[in-house]
């Protein structure tokens, strides 16, 4: 058993002693990165090669970025970007073959204020993601695809619905372009181990210190091929990284595969 991992880190530099805390205590196997609001340069590849984890990341100075991480071994980079649209800058998908299984580590836009120019871009990469993913399914049939999606899917992943009926990661054609990748085959893998649980893996932060538990949100979420679903182990977050001093707003989702190491 492997178990791969998504955390919106919300700044890889700032929250560093947070992330190797994790890593350290969890040693989960393949570990995707989001939101390092870094640049290339400044990623702390050192402090993670330390801790046991090679790496590679898609750096961006302030805003975005992505990372994959493997426990005692190096990713082999397959894709940085998603293909698409050549004038898109954001640094928001990589890709690597580790031990054969294909991860792709995506961060979407968040599409707010919406309606808009935001929630534009967030659907025409939303789009880019189903067509790339077809490709993925036919083409890579063992594939991780996660991250933050920015998307809460249904009712069941929000602690209070209502509260997000103004908000793009609930908008009703948000949820309908991440339905449309489940349609293509896509399988939601913490839902398929969690069924009717309500799993939340963000919660906004609180003026008082610590965080909203009202708010939580499912919106990380861990995508597999239809070949690894008879591979899926367990599911869950490691909500209580969520309490830790100056953690980010996510928490880390995971999944157990059986797939040899």
């Amino acid at each position: 058993m492997i178990r791969v991992s998504t955390f919106n880190v919300n700044g890889v530099n700032g929250r560093l002693p947070v992330l190797l805390k994790w890593l350290g205590e969890t040693h989960h196997d393949i570990v995707c990165l989001q939101e390092l609001k870094t640049s290339h340069e400044k990623f702390p590849a050192d402090a993670l090669r330390n801790a046991g984890y090679g790496a590679i990341w898609h750096g961006q100075k302030s805003y975005n970025g992505v990372a994959i991480l493997a426990r005692g071994k190096q990713p082999h980079e397959r894709r940085r970007g998603l293909p698409g649209d050549p004038d898109d800058t954001h640094s928001r998908y990589i890709e690597a073959e580790i031990d054969g299984l294909v991860v792709g580590c995506l961060y979407l836009p968040n599409g707010n204020p919406a309606p808009g120019p935001k929630f534009d871009y967030k659907l025409r990469w939303f789009e880019r993601l189903i067509d790339y993913g077809r490709r993925l399914i036919r083409d890579s049939p063992a594939t991780v695809l996660c991250g933050d999606y920015n998307v809460v899917p249904t009712p069941i992943d929000a602690a209070i619905p209502a509260r997000w009926l103004g908000d793009a990661v609930y908008f009703p054609e948000s949820r309908q372009a991440y339905a449309d990748m489940l349609a293509d085959g896509w399988i939601d893998a913490v839902r398929l181990i969690h069924p009717e649980k309500g799993v939340y893996t963000y919660w906004n932060f609180s003026y008082r210190g610590g965080y909203d538990r009202s708010s939580g949100l499912r919106m990380d979420h861990l995508l597999v091929s239809p070949s690894l679903m008879n591979r899926l182990g367990g599911a869950g977050v490691d909500v209580a990284v969520r309490g830790w001093d100056k953690s980010s707003d996510h928490a880390p989702a995971w999944i157990e595969l059986d797939w040899p190491r």
